[in-house]
C-alpha cells in the first residue's frame, strides 16, 4: 500500500502497515532513527555529546541531512570523543575544512571543537554531561500538551527548560546552542517525548522514559 498521510492526526501509514510521525517519511534511516532513537532517554555521555554537535551543525539545514552524514562527523570528529576532540587544533580545522562528506561550516566545526573542550570542564563541575542535562527534565516535563498533534509538534520549537538550558549553556561558554536547538535535542534525546498521538513508537518511548532513572 502506498504512504499515506492520515491528517485527522498527522500520521503517515507505510506499506506494512506501521503509523508514524509525518517527519520521517523521508528515508528507510529516517524512520529508523524515529523508531529507535528519537525521544528514548539517552544518558550515554558519547552520545549526548554528539547530539549536541550536530544539532549545531544543523542550524540552519534540515535534520535528515545531518543524519546522512552521521557516520562521516563520526569519523571526522573522533567519534565524538570530547577528550579526543578538544585537542584539535587549527592543521584539523584546515583539514575538516576540505572534507566533503561531512558539513564544511568553519564556524560550526570550530565549534564542535570549542564545546568539546567547555564539556570537559562541565563534567569537572556537574559529574557528567548526562547528569547536568537530566537536572532539567522535570522542568521540560511541565505545560506539555494534552494532545500530541501534529499542529502541536510543529509549534513546539522552544520550551522555557530549553531557554533556561541555553542560557545556562552560553554562561558555561557553549556555542550553537539556542533555544530551538536546544529544545530539537531534548526531543531527540528523551527528555520530552514528542510523538505524535497513535504513532508507533509514541508508547515505546514513554515506557522507555518511565523505567528511566535519571542520571545524579
Amino acid at each position: 500500500m502506498p504512504e499515506t498521510i492520515l491528517d485527522a492526526n498527522g500520521l503517515f501509514t507505510d506499506e506494512a502497515g506501521h503509523a508514524r510521525c509525518f517527519w520521517c517519511r523521508a528515508s528507510p534511516l529516517y524512520r529508523h532513527y524515529h523508531d529507535h532513537e528519537w525521544g528514548f532517554p539517552v544518558v550515554d555521555e558519547r552520545r549526548l555529546f554528539e547530539k549536541l554537535c550536530l544539532e549545531g551543525f544543523q542550524a540552519g539545514l534540515s535534520w535528515i541531512t545531518i543524519l546522512n552524514k552521521r557516520e562521516a562527523f563520526r569519523a571526522a570528529l573522533a567519534n565524538f570523543e570530547a577528550e579526543e576532540l578538544a585537542r584539535f587544533g587549527p592543521a584539523e580545522v584546515q583539514q575538516l575544512l576540505g572534507n566533503a562528506a561531512i558539513v564544511r561550516h568553519r564556524g560550526k566545526i570550530e565549534s564542535a571543537i570549542h564545546n568539546a573542550r567547555q564539556v570537559l570542564a562541565l563534567r569537572a563541575e556537574c559529574g557528567s554531561l548526562a547528569a547536568y542535562v537530566w537536572r532539567y527534565a522535570a522542568q521540560a516535563s511541565q505545560q506539555r500538551p494534552e494532545r500530541m498533534t501534529v499542529s502541536a509538534v510543529r509549534a513546539l520549537t522552544q520550551s522555557a527548560a530549553a531557554v533556561a538550558l541555553s542560557k545556562d549553556l552560553k554562561k558555561r561558554g557553549f556555542s550553537f546552542v539556542g533555544p530551538t536547538t536546544m529544545y530539537a535535542f531534548m526531543q531527540a534525546m528523551g527528555l520530552v517525548n514528542d510523538h505524535i498521538d497513535g504513532c508507533g513508537a509514541r508508547a515505546a518511548a514513554e515506557a522507555a522514559r518511565a523505567a528511566f532513572v535519571p542520571p545524579q
